[in-house]
């Protein structure tokens, strides 16, 4: 007897994989408008777009920070402002680095494959030891050894960068490249994700923005803050009187204005006609920026509000990633012959 099966419905295809992504940030503890323009808004575009892992990185700030109570409230506190600015748990992992140890102990296996002359020519290790010449401890030296250990440990094939940080990823390859050379095939050379996010000037006009030059706008403090940093910004130092004509082209007001609004290159002409003022066009700005961010500065308070529901989400990113750092380590182990 002969059984004839209905025709069974084709199966869909399994969805590729999306690629998976890695950047790590530092616990400077509550963001600034260079935080958010240079690299937070691209963390939340890629969070759609691939598997993306973030870190925030306190092993590498105990280079420069020995306060351990500043430290965590520090970390805690960028935590919540990165979640605040719109990283999704359900659509990114978010952890901090020390609560996966696999980090540093392939730092240590990566070590004995990275040459001393590399790490000693970092344009990094160079600024750090004229920034801190009486704390020139040798986490500075090997900084670069475990960015590689934090990007290949998950075997992260893509990482985003400005393109100002290449050499530091080029780095992360070759000692990739001089570890698959020894040992095998192993990891994926980390490839950039290079993105169009600018060098935000902080309120001095000169120095990038950043807090410890002291020249920041934070974006999640109360108007009244935001309003007197902004009140304080360096514009066109040639325009003495309200009559003369500015120069958008380098006056640091008129180029953040780029970023809050399609009315910038109105807003430069009146500057460049002497229409508007420099204190119109800051007045102006330091609106824009405490309504942009309202909402993350609603959402900031109530997560501070609430540190378990801050914690508990690091804690459920880290708890993610033990199975794919446990799974490096193994392959690691076995190729060095210390399984």
């Amino acid at each position: 007897m002969t059984v004839e099966l209905a025709p069974q419905p084709a199966l869909a295809p399994l969805a590729a994989p999306r690629p998976l992504i890695f950047s790590g940030i530092q616990p400077s503890g509550i963001v600034h408008l260079g935080n958010d323009l240079g690299a937070i808004r691209n963390y939340v575009m890629l969070q759609y777009e691939y598997e993306a892992i973030y870190c925030i990185v306190d092993y590498h700030a105990l280079t420069s920070t020995h306060d351990a109570a500043l430290l965590r409230r520090r970390t805690r506190e960028m935590a919540a402002s990165l979640l605040a600015l719109g990283l999704d748990p359900d659509r990114c992992t978010l952890f901090v680095q020390s609560h996966r140890p696999e980090h540093t102990e392939l730092m240590w296996l990566l070590t004995t494959v990275t040459p001393v002359s590399w790490l000693e020519r970092t344009p990094t290790y160079k600024d750090k030891i004229a920034n801190q010449p009486d704390d020139v401890n040798h986490g500075l030296l090997t900084y670069p050894v475990l960015q590689a250990a934090d990007i290949v440990i998950y075997k992260a094939s893509l990482v985003p960068v400005g393109k100002d940080q290449a050499a530091h990823l080029e780095l992360s390859r070759e000692i990739v490249r001089a570890f698959n050379y020894r040992y095998g095939e192993t990891f994926p050379e980390p490839q950039a994700v290079y993105t169009s996010a600018p060098v935000v000037l902080g309120t001095d006009g000169v120095k990038k923005m950043s807090k410890s030059v002291g020249n920041t706008i934070e974006i999640l403090a109360s108007p009244e803050e935001i309003r007197k940093q902004v009140m304080s910004m360096v514009t066109d130092t040639e325009r003495i009187k309200r009559t003369d004509p500015g120069r958008p082209g380098v006056c640091n007001v008129c180029q953040l204005h780029r970023f809050f609004g399609d009315d910038y290159e109105e807003i430069w002409d009146g500057e460049a006609t002497a229409r508007t003022g420099c204190v119109d066009t800051k007045k102006l700005l330091a609106q824009r920026i405490t309504e942009r961010y309202a909402g993350a500065r609603e959402r900031y308070a109530e997560l501070m509000a609430h540190p378990a529901d801050v914690d508990g989400i690091l804690e459920a990113g880290a708890d993610r990633l033990k199975p794919k750092a446990a799974a490096t380590m193994a392959e690691v182990k076995e190729k060095m012959g210390l399984r």
